[in-house]
């Protein structure tokens, strides 16, 4: 079993209008995911610097970030970064362009864990129901690219109030959209913002918001996670034998 989850850290400025990333780290060490996608990781402008630092999530958890190179300063890619536990082979790391009014972008692992294969995606959908509507499609149609299948695990900030259609109908073709709970706003959870996508071949085991003091406090999302297990095929009946 491997649990996963998706955390929108606003920055790492929490309910108290404070930025402190070591509040962040510690949530994360709270998660204990094998996996996690984080959102909203760099500032937006400029050098778009990250609040989280490599090396403090190195020393300091019991992660290790994917490093997509894109600018020296940044952790991820338009604020969509992806923490793997220590031992996690990563395989290959790539990014997703995805057509937006807004500046935009996902980012993609393909994982060994537990010697089994995994492809997580990480992102954040834009503010606006069409634009969203075609980074679903963006995401979905990257995916079908690829020669080799893997179970897929896709999470992050959909920015999706509806709880059906839109950019949901659009993952739900051919993937499982799990919505763990209401993740926004932390000090009052209502809106389920937050979501975890699976490919069929993966099967879910538990699901939920993470509620804590420290994590009501950290960012105005709280994060979300889940345990998934890749299905395995039926064993085959005996054959039939006759005296």
């Amino acid at each position: 079993m491997i649990k996963v989850a998706s955390y929108n850290i606003r920055k790492s400025v929490g309910t108290d209008r404070q930025r402190q990333p070591h509040r962040i780290l510690s949530i994360l060490e709270e998660l204990d995911a094998d996996v996690i996608a984080l959102q909203e990781v760099d500032r937006r402008f400029g050098a778009r610097t990250t609040t989280l630092l490599a090396e403090a999530i190195l020393d300091q958890t019991r992660y290790a970030p994917v490093r997509f190179g894109i600018r020296e300063q940044s952790l991820g890619w338009h604020g969509n970064a992806l923490l793997v536990k220590k031992g996690i082979e990563i395989i290959a790391q790539e990014r997703i362009a995805l057509p937006a009014f807004e500046p935009r972008g996902a980012v993609l692992a393909d994982l060994r864990v537990g010697g089994e294969p995994l492809r997580v995606v990480g992102m954040h959908l834009g503010l606006l129901g069409n634009w969203r509507l075609k980074q679903a499609e963006a995401v979905v149609s990257y995916l079908e690219k690829f020669e080799i299948g893997h179970p897929t695990v896709i999470m992050g900030d959909l920015n999706q109030w509806a709880t059906d259609g839109g950019c949901l109908a659009q993952f739900a073709r051919h993937h499982t959209v799990v919505a763990p709970g209401p993740s926004f706003h932390a000090r009052r959870p209502m809106l389920q913002l937050d979501r975890i996508i699976l490919s069929r071949d993966l099967a879910l085991g538990a699901t939920g918001v993470h509620h804590t003091a420290l994590a009501r406090t950290g960012s105005d999302h709280l994060p979300v996670w889940a345990t998934i297990e890749r299905r395995r095929a039926p064993e085959a009946a005996p054959a039939l034998t006759f005296p």
